[in-house]
């Protein structure tokens, strides 16, 4: 089985948890990311990225509702590394950043505290609050910081349970488009 075919049996296996507390489950949560990726005219890289920016959740940690009791299981760094055998930094480092992204988004948008849900507010205080001035400003240097925040905002509107979206081959083309033929 190729790391596609490894990535997407193992959405439509485990995918079917639900999502934290959110109302939607970690399947449904995917492709509302990837589907919001593409309606914005994201590149694959950033549609795979969306797509794939919490599958630290499924691979096996067991960190349904650690955040509610104050543990970060860092399933971004986990999602990350586990797919760098298959795919480029442009897929890889918007994952690893998307926690780190809303705690920029955080500090420096004054509006988007409010945006978030109530599971992505406990999250964040686990996953260290919003960023200091200096560290949001360490952040926004990064050559990822604009890929991750817009993955991140992504993430935060895919929690809607009457959402409809493609399936989930509809995504291996992207995932096709950007992934290595020979990882590092």
């Amino acid at each position: 089985m190729g790391p596609i075919d490894a990535i997407f049996s193992l959405l439509l296996r485990e995918g079917g948890r639900r999502y934290g507390e959110e109302s939607v489950s970690q399947l449904a949560h995917a492709l509302q990311a990837a589907t919001l990726a593409e309606a914005a005219g994201a590149p694959p890289a950033l549609i795979t990225a969306a797509l794939l920016h919490d599958l630290g959740h499924l691979l096996g940690l067991g960190d349904e509702g650690m955040a509610g009791r104050g543990i970060d299981q860092r399933h971004e760094h986990v999602a990350a590394d586990h797919l760098a055998r298959a795919f480029a930094p442009d897929v890889t480092e918007p994952i690893r950043l998307h926690v780190d992204a809303k705690r920029y988004l955080c500090a420096v948008d004054p509006g988007y505290f409010g945006t978030l849900s109530p599971a992505s507010v406990t999250s964040l205080g686990v996953q260290g609050g919003p960023f200091t001035t200096a560290a949001a400003e360490a952040f926004a240097r990064r050559p990822e910081a604009i890929t991750a925040t817009r993955v991140r905002r992504w993430d935060e509107a895919a929690k809607d349970p009457a959402a409809r979206t493609p399936g989930l081959d509809h995504f291996r083309a992207a995932l096709a488009a950007c992934r290595r033929l020979h990882p590092a």
